[in-house]
């Protein structure tokens, strides 16, 4: 088995045993051979076999029974652990060369799956049978898993600062405003860091690896901004959303045209409102309502609800004039559509191209109220003193 993490550190070395353990169905008995990782082993014991084994390895080995055997330092014990360095190599220049182009590590570890699975039909030298067949005579003699899984993660518990950030291994990752000056708990993962407020899921940052790094959201200053507006065409958030893709050109255009129409501070408003859409809608649905809004004149963050979620409607069931004006501004095509009528229909024109099965009620009447009025004639008190 392997497994591919952004980080090479504590939580990196438990995660990849955790995929193993469950990928394999069982934990292997007897010795599993290590390298003096810093990881597992605090410190080497002479030139023994003995390890002061640091405190987190010793509770995983005790929750899934592992017996380690930790080959000698140096040129000593490179005799011992060849064969496992020299499998990685074959796997690297098989599968890593040329290096793949993927968007996530989950990506990539998808694919690294992959491979391990299809290298069950491998038939190693001249072996009789293949690597499938020798695992399926060993798999039988694996132990079985835990019942209760095991927190690979290490958890923090910083407080939040004026800046709505949370500071862990000296990396800044941004939470939601609201939670300014209050305590939250991290769960620091290889790859990821998630925030909790209670056993609330508030945050979600892919980990940094530099020190002294920053990495926010823009999605959690919105309410912030909506009374400020003014600061975010230079913020931080901002420029990190553009670079991730999140912020898009569509966007770009949409606000330009908003804060021509209404002025700066209000165009910018209607931005704010149109980004925290993405809280509620998919990312792609509000990009394509934003490309019909800005083609229709529509520069409003009602406007651009409507579109999105006419866009989710039709999403299953084909492209609309919404999915061509979308791809239209995507692609830059600017000429296609001059001329034509807006993307924007009334909701009555949307519902008689639906095909809505005619209405056979009956008209409502007025013949029952009729009764009321003989009523007001009779005027029960009449000629009496007022």
């Amino acid at each position: 088995m392997h497994r591919v993490s952004a980080s090479a550190g504590q939580e990196a070395f438990f995660e990849g045993h955790v995929h193993a353990f469950n990928v394999l169905g069982g934990v292997p008995t007897g010795k599993i051979r290590y390298d003096n990782l810093k990881a597992a082993v605090a410190s080497v014991i002479g030139f023994s076999r003995q390890r002061v084994e640091a405190d987190r390895w010793t509770a995983v080995r005790s929750h899934y029974g592992i017996e380690a055997f930790y080959c000698q330092p140096g040129i000593q014990g490179a005799h011992e652990k060849g064969g496992v360095e020299g499998q990685i190599g074959w796997f690297r220049r098989n599968h890593l060369v040329p290096i793949p182009e993927v968007d996530s590590l989950d990506e990539l570890n998808a694919m690294v799956d992959a491979w391990d699975e299809a290298d069950d039909a491998r038939r190693i030298g001249s072996r009789a049978r293949t690597v499938g067949e020798h695992f399926a005579t060993e798999q039988p003699l694996l132990a079985p898993l835990p019942t209760e899984p095991f927190e690979t993660g290490r958890w923090f518990t910083p407080r939040v600062d004026r800046y709505a950030q949370v500071t862990v291994r000296m990396n800044k990752y941004s939470v939601p405003a609201r939670m300014v000056g209050r305590q939250a708990r991290v769960l620091l993962n290889a790859s990821d860091l998630v925030v909790f407020d209670g056993r609330t899921e508030i945050a979600r940052h892919e980990r940094l690896m530099t020190k002294g790094s920053t990495r926010v959201d823009l999605d959690h200053y919105l309410e912030v901004l909506l009374r400020e507006p003014g600061a975010l065409p230079g913020a931080t958030a901002l420029e990190q959303a553009r670079a991730s893709g999140r912020f898009t050109p569509v966007h770009d255009a949409w606000w330009a045209a908003a804060c021509k129409a209404h002025g700066d501070a209000d165009g910018t408003r209607a931005l704010i409102e149109v980004l925290m859409l993405h809280r509620h809608l998919p990312h792609d649905h509000v990009v394509a309502g934003l490309a019909t809004a800005l083609r229709a004149g529509a520069l409003t963050a009602d406007a651009v609800a409507l579109e999105a979620r006419k866009y989710n409607d039709t999403a299953d069931g084909g492209a609309d004039d919404t999915t061509a004006d979308h791809q239209s501004l995507m692609s830059g095509d600017r000429a296609r559509g001059e001329g034509e009528i807006p993307a924007v229909r009334s909701l009555t024109e949307r519902r008689l191209r639906a095909h809505i099965p005619a209405d056979t009620r009956p008209l409502p009447s007025v013949e029952k109220c009729d009764q009321l009025l003989a009523s007001r004639r009779d005027t029960p008190n009449e000629g009496a003193a007022p």
